[in-house]
């Protein structure tokens, strides 16, 4: 049986006449890494800031690993906010002891913490230079270590790979697979859909302040597009039958089902048209996402 590290249920948040949150119910299991996603203004910071106790709730409640939110339970959670929330006048390893300290942590469990924390970011080698100094990744993952350190049973985790290299965006991954190997559950929010696809169990879609999907990315591609795929040819030559859209240096067309593509190979050799690549791709989370929110740009 499952337990649940977070509950929320109804929850609600007004601003004036407009909700934020208008009856939001989520919840996330023991190890589960959940991605929270909605466009801008859907209601997802609001939300974050309300579980860890930054915003009231006009209405509805929140518990934490089976107790009501309040400072004690909270204490169960780890924050690592978009904005860093590390001093870059302290070193690496002042930041790690600050925050450890703050959380309760002493004496030889906050040195052997610290240490580990220091090897597990890959900063044991710029332990005693200032945050200041160090590079956006470098940064970012410093923050990520600050926020666990307590060894919390759920991190909220809001945009952990923004603005950062390719190399550091990697090490961050690694380090979020270290999170749920030694059983930490994650919600996590962000707009890198690829990311979120390759790193949780579980999405939750808000919009407009409601939750508008729940579930595994292969039961909402299910849901949503069912067997339809999507065909992506680079013509040598033209010209090509109706129905293709172009994207890029490439044509797309989309398949009612993988078996469908035969038959569009078959219209392509009578259109006389040679092709250079080929490929047959699934929805993907992206999809999902422009598929229930709309295309609209959000401000």
């Amino acid at each position: 049986m499952t337990t649940n590290v977070l509950r929320v249920k109804g929850a609600v948040r007004r601003f004036g006449d407009s909700h934020a949150l208008a009856g939001v119910s989520i919840h996330v299991e023991a190890g589960e890494r959940v991605a929270l996603l909605g466009p801008n203004g859907a209601g997802k910071t609001t939300l974050i800031r309300s579980i860890a106790g930054l915003s009231r709730l006009d209405a509805g409640t929140i518990t934490i690993s089976g107790a009501p939110a309040d400072v004690a339970s909270r204490s169960r959670l780890g924050l690592v906010p978009q904005e860093l929330a590390i001093h870059d006048l302290l070193t690496a390893e002042e930041n790690l002891r600050l925050v450890g300290r703050l959380h309760g942590v002493t004496g030889s469990a906050l040195r052997d913490r610290v240490a580990e924390a220091l090897e597990w970011t890959g900063l044991t080698p710029r332990k005693g230079d200032l945050a200041k100094t160090f590079s956006g990744g470098m940064k970012r993952r410093l923050n990520i270590a600050c926020g666990v350190l307590h060894e919390p049973d759920l991190l909220l985790l809001d945009e952990p790979t923004v603005g950062v290299d390719p190399q550091s965006r990697e090490r961050i991954r690694e380090m979020l697979a270290g999170l749920h190997a030694r059983g930490m559950a994650v919600l996590l929010t962000t707009h890198m859909m690829d990311e979120a696809a390759q790193q949780i169990d579980r999405v939750i879609i808000i919009d407009h302040g409601s939750v508008i999907a729940n579930g595994t990315l292969d039961s909402l591609i299910n849901e949503h597009f069912g067997s339809k795929r999507r065909m992506k040819v680079a013509p040598a030559t033209s010209p090509l039958p109706g129905g293709w859209t172009a994207h890029g240096s490439s044509m797309w067309r989309d398949l009612e089902s993988v078996s469908d593509a035969v038959g569009v190979l078959t219209d392509l050799q009578q259109a006389g048209t040679s092709i250079e690549g080929l490929e047959v791709e699934a929805p993907t989370l992206q999809d999902v996402f422009i598929h229930l929110t709309g295309r609209d740009l959000r401000e």
